[in-house]
């Protein structure tokens, strides 16, 4: 065989095979955050006042691309959290069991995105490592309003408050 036939099959068989490469997707958003202010000292307590307030706040804080699906863990404080948001959107939030992060996972990458997911102090980093690769630091038993934007393996802790979100 020629050397131009060689060449000729061989770009035939690259343009072929380029049919069939599957677009480049887009990284889908995620928002993990922990439920936010509660009073120490409950089983399953709802959020405080200020925690309320605050969930007035994330009920306007994702602007023009906000959550498709809300997720929540079987608690009060979780359901609270996201309820405003919830409403304004007309979303009905999924509740899942915050002791099995892996199965989670799995559900949320099932869901169209945006997805926000509340979550617990303890299980917020674990989840959000599961869906991006990245540990992010514990969450203190005092901290709440903080929210992890995830896209692909890129991770930005937000805080609710701040008006440079």
């Amino acid at each position: 065989m020629t050397f131009a036939r060689i060449a000729a099959a061989l770009a035939v068989l690259l343009l072929s095979a380029c049919a069939f490469i599957a677009p480049l997707q887009p990284a889908s958003t995620f928002y993990v955050m922990r439920h936010l202010e509660t009073a120490p000292g409950t089983a399953d307590p709802g959020l405080t006042p200020r925690g309320q307030q605050q969930a007035q706040l994330l009920a306007g804080w994702f602007g023009a691309e906000p959550p498709v699906t809300i997720m929540v863990s079987n608690t009060r404080r979780a359901r609270e959290t996201a309820a405003p948001l919830a409403a304004r959107l007309g979303v009905t939030p999924i509740v899942y069991d915050p002791g099995d992060a892996a199965a989670l996972v799995g559900e949320i990458l099932k869901e169209p995105a945006p997805v926000l997911i509340v979550g617990h102090s303890n299980t917020v980093p674990d989840i959000v490592q599961r869906l991006s690769g990245r540990r992010v630091e514990a969450i203190g038993h005092d901290a709440f309003g903080d929210i992890f934007q995830i896209s692909g393996s890129r991770v930005l802790k937000r805080d609710l408050e701040s008006p440079d979100r």
